[in-house]
């Protein structure tokens, strides 16, 4: 072999070594696992003043703030994550919260606190601020939510972060079988985020992400998520993460006998004088609500037809008085009235006040003009009245039109819980002002009432009202359609003095008849004693707390023989 021939064989030699180390080299450099750790302050990259929020296995997007070593969270978060019942008014800087008994108030402006049970407020000093403003930011104390919230949080350092659980439920864990790290992604390469010693618990985070061959995401108890090998933990099981909080209790002033409740549309004082007479023509009757209060404006007063006279002979007869107040006075901004916090206390007193002047047993809030704005500030306005009420034993019921799409803000849900009574206006499905004619209350329309709000308000609060009277309704050869209202009587009297013999409708369930008179044309759908038992059919089958009727005088004697068959 030539000296050239060795030189090449040599050469080619040093360099399948050298692939071959190469080769080598990239193998041990790719199984050998990376040494370089992360540290948690660059993972969780926040100011001093901040504080990582972790839900549950979730980074959140808004971060806490810290100050004076009291960690504070946005009014944002702490009402659509973990409490709707905290309420803040942006008017006069003043955080509410509104337990079954007390009302709770923080000012922005102070360290101190009230709780408010009747009438009488008494002050508190906390050890630090409760609320926090940021120019237009609210944050809130988080272990003063958490007092009242259904949630428990744990505060770590190094970074600030506060891990908070609060959805319970059977989740997904695993355990440390032989020390591993977590790191920062599905890869050995990735760098270490923290030493997993053996023993240690992993909570298994599942989101639709591309599955990880070898590796799964997981979170420690301390919020630091990473993934880890599955080689190094234990086959998966499930634990119950669960609650320890024990919420207080809406306790309600319901009563055990079934509420036959009728509405008395009262214009003077000199109403006593006519109750026993109105009521002598009923049967079973034991509630009555007269229309004493109207809201009078803005600053929370209104006017009043009280009686002590009309109390004591209503009392005489057996019945109980719930007195209501209506929002009818169209110069009255609803929104205004109520997202105030001193003008909804102006209101609330001033109704206790007069209950507890009057020994009236019962208030009734027939607000049917609520607009969508004011929705939760009407619902506040409720949480605390119902808090007096409660402390002072006054029943406490709302009027509500039937559920529907416009009238979702009215949130019955929550009336549900809070309030004694949900009164269900099941009439008026074809209003004075409606531009076509129809039934006051056909029974699709009362059924839907009835089976609508049980959906959302417990059986044992849920009265149903009905109507008393029923729409003559005229159309005009240009088109133009108007009604009037009439009581029972005169509606049937109507169709007897036009010669009209009204036919039964099942699928209105009332009686129909029309006619033509001085080229007018007219409809009714009458409201009698047998449409009230069709609907009372339906009431006794839901098996609701009873019924309510508008109004005293309007009915036929014979109604009544209908109604007590159905009450027990």
């Amino acid at each position: 072999m030539d000296k050239k021939m060795k030189i090449a064989i040599v050469g080619m030699t040093v360099a399948i070594l050298g692939i071959v180390i190469g080769i080598v080299v990239s193998l041990v450099n790719k199984m050998t696992p990376s040494n370089e750790v992360m540290l948690l302050t660059d993972y969780y990259k926040v100011e001093d003043s901040e504080v990582i929020i972790i839900l549950h296995d979730e980074i959140y997007e808004k971060s806490g703030i810290m100050s004076d070593g009291t960690v504070y969270i946005d009014y944002d978060t702490v009402k659509n994550e973990f409490n709707h019942r905290f309420y803040w008014d942006d008017k006069e800087n003043i955080l509410t919260y509104t337990t079954p008994t007390e009302i709770i108030r923080a000012d922005a402006a102070s360290s101190k606190y009230s709780v408010t049970k009747s009438l009488i407020k008494t002050e508190s000093d906390y050890d630090y601020p409760i609320i926090k403003l940021y120019g237009e930011e609210v944050y809130i104390a988080l272990d003063f939510v958490e007092k009242h919230s259904d949630f428990t949080s744990r505060f770590y350092v190094d970074p600030n972060r506060v891990v908070i659980d609060y959805k319970w439920g059977d989740y997904l864990f695993t355990e440390v079988t032989k020390a591993t790290q977590l790191r920062l992604e599905p890869s050995i390469k990735s760098p270490v985020l923290m030493q997993l010693p053996v023993g240690q618990e992993l909570m298994y985070v599942l989101k639709e992400e591309a599955p990880q061959k070898g590796f799964a995401k997981v979170i420690t108890k301390d919020g630091i998520m990473g993934f880890v090998k599955e080689k190094s933990v234990k086959e998966s099981y499930y634990k119950t993460v669960e609650s320890t909080y024990k919420p207080q209790e809406y306790t309600t002033q319901t009563r055990p006998d079934k509420i036959n409740l009728v509405f008395h549309q009262v214009f003077n004082k000199d109403a006593a004088g006519k109750l026993e007479e109105l009521i002598k023509q009923t049967k079973g009757v034991n509630v009555i609500s007269p229309t004493w209060f109207s809201l009078n404006d803005v600053s929370g007063t209104f006017s009043s037809l009280a009686s002590e006279e009309y109390v004591d002979k209503a009392k005489s007869l057996g019945l109980e008085v719930w007195a209501l107040i209506d929002d009818f006075n169209s110069d009255v901004d609803k929104y205004e009235l109520l997202s105030h916090t001193s003008r909804r206390d102006t209101l609330s007193n001033s109704l206790l006040e007069v209950a507890m002047q009057y020994k009236i047993n019962g208030i009734n809030i027939d607000f049917e003009n609520i607009p969508s704005k004011a929705g939760e500030h009407y619902i506040q306005f409720l949480r605390e009245l119902s808090v007096k009420c409660r402390n002072n034993g006054i029943v406490l019921s709302v009027d509500n039109y039937i559920p529907a799409p416009y009238n979702q803000h009215y949130n019955r849900k929550e009336q549900g819980e809070i309030l004694d009574y949900i009164i269900v206006m099941a009439y008026d499905e074809y209003y004075a002002g409606s531009d076509v004619a129809g039934p006051v209350a056909s029974i699709g329309f009362v059924k839907d009432a009835i089976y609508n709000t049980l959906e959302e308000v417990p059986k044992e609060k849920t009265i149903i009202a009905v109507p008393f009277y029923s729409r003559l309704w005229k159309e005009t050869p240009e088109g133009d359609v108007s009604s009037e209202s009439f009581a029972m009587t005169p509606a049937s009297n109507i169709f007897k003095d036009n010669g009209v013999e009204p036919e039964w409708d099942d699928n209105y369930g009332s009686y129909y008849g029309e006619y033509e008179k001085d080229d007018t044309f007219y409809k009714m759908w009458l409201e009698d004693e047998k449409s009230i038992e069709e609907k009372m059919k339906e009431i006794y089958k839901a098996n609701v707390a009873g019924i309510g009727a508008w109004k005293l005088g309007l009915e036929k004697e014979e109604v009544w023989n209908v109604i007590i068959k159905y009450m027990n």
